[in-house]
């Protein structure tokens, strides 16, 4: 699977969670919520160093991966993080 962050979406986490060149954003399944891909699941973000990796990807120094227990979630999609600019901040998009 791939993993794609647009630049608008980076420099969002760059801003909100103070990223810098070197650091770790997880994306992870998380119980409750609303996904096209799998009903009751959906994704969390959070700053942390990699376990396990099963994807990632990285722009501007960053590194945006997803565990290789959270695979399952995607059923074979990949994650496009794009920015929406009507609520201002990033929307995931899953593509197969």
């Amino acid at each position: 699977m791939n993993i794609i962050v647009s630049n608008e979406a980076a420099n969002w986490y760059q801003n909100e969670i103070g990223l810098k060149e070197g650091d770790f954003v997880r994306f992870f399944v998380r119980y409750g919520g609303c996904s096209t891909v799998q009903k009751g699941f959906s994704l969390g973000v959070e700053k942390e160093a990699p376990i396990g990796l099963g994807a990632q990807t990285v722009v501007d120094g960053i590194t945006y991966y997803i565990e290789e227990k959270d695979l399952w979630y995607f059923d074979g999609h990949d994650l496009e993080v794009n920015f929406n600019n009507k609520f201002e901040e990033p929307e995931f998009n899953y593509q197969k």
